[in-house]
């Protein structure tokens, strides 16, 4: 499905990442998945899914995933009824040692599924409360510029040393800084994304010359190149890399309100 504007007609591709190894969960993803360990009795990634497809404008959604669990994948897709066409996508990667990295991954799938439409992407192991629609009426309100999602934990000692740091002017993204120890802001970022189908090709620059697993290379290169504006919200937020945050993710999701 496509929706029409005054300047251009376009569609939008979805592509979550699944190709890691999460070697810090130890035996529990030793012989599974991140993404496909379950919360609230369903895997992380359909959690996901279900929330591209409240998207009108997603044709295609793409999982990216390596050879030691693409069969796993393949299973779950057919197990799962989705009202969209998923194509589950074999980064041909065995091990931790030989992984491609979050951009190597975009890269990868913007090459071989010869993506030419805008890109929502979304890291499969990302649990969050806010609205993909209205992530997408936010691209198309600053003309269909790139996009990154922010998660303001109004705390610098929160994101200090932790996470990836977005500076702002307005809506814009001016600067990004990796894991700092003196934070500018408080702006945490997250691993969703809707890239610009003009701005494919600096996924490309990043992944040949500046590093494939620093997706933070990826957002401040965007906004030096081109242009890239923050998508702030407060709801909730899991990037799930422990058991502890895989435990807190399933109280809330099994919580009435959730």
């Amino acid at each position: 499905m496509s929706k029409c504007f005054t300047t251009r007609c376009f569609k939008i591709k979805a592509l979550i990442l699944a190709a890691g190894y999460a070697t810090r969960l130890g035996e529990l993803t030793k012989n599974k998945s991140k993404p496909l360990l379950e919360v609230a009795n369903k895997p992380i990634v359909q959690h996901i899914a279900d929330k591209v497809q409240q998207i009108p404008d997603i044709d295609e959604i793409f999982v990216v995933t390596n050879n030691k669990f693409y069969q796993d994948f393949l299973d779950w897709k057919n197990s799962y009824e989705s009202s969209l066409k998923i194509t589950i996508v074999n980064d041909n990667t065995v091990s931790n040692d030989d992984r491609l990295g979050a951009v190597g991954d975009i890269h990868f799938v913007i090459e071989n599924m010869k993506v030419r439409d805008d890109l929502l992407v979304i890291a499969g192991d990302n649990l969050f409360g806010f609205s993909l629609p209205s992530f997408v009426d936010y691209f198309t309100e600053r003309e269909n510029k790139s996009i990154v999602a922010f998660k303001d934990l109004q705390d610098p000692l929160k994101v200090k040393g932790r996470y990836g740091v977005g500076i702002l002017h307005g809506s814009q993204v001016i600067d990004f800084e990796e894991k700092p120890q003196e934070p500018r802001s408080t702006l945490a970022a997250t691993a969703c994304y809707l890239f610009s189908r003009d701005d494919l090709y600096l996924v490309r620059e990043v992944a040949e010359d500046l590093g494939c697993d620093a997706p933070g290379n990826l957002v401040k290169h965007l906004a030096t190149k081109s242009e890239m504006h923050g998508f702030v919200f407060t709801d909730h937020w899991f990037d799930i890399g422990s058991l502890d945050q895989l435990e807190e993710a399933g109280k809330l999701y099994d919580s009435p309100q959730s």
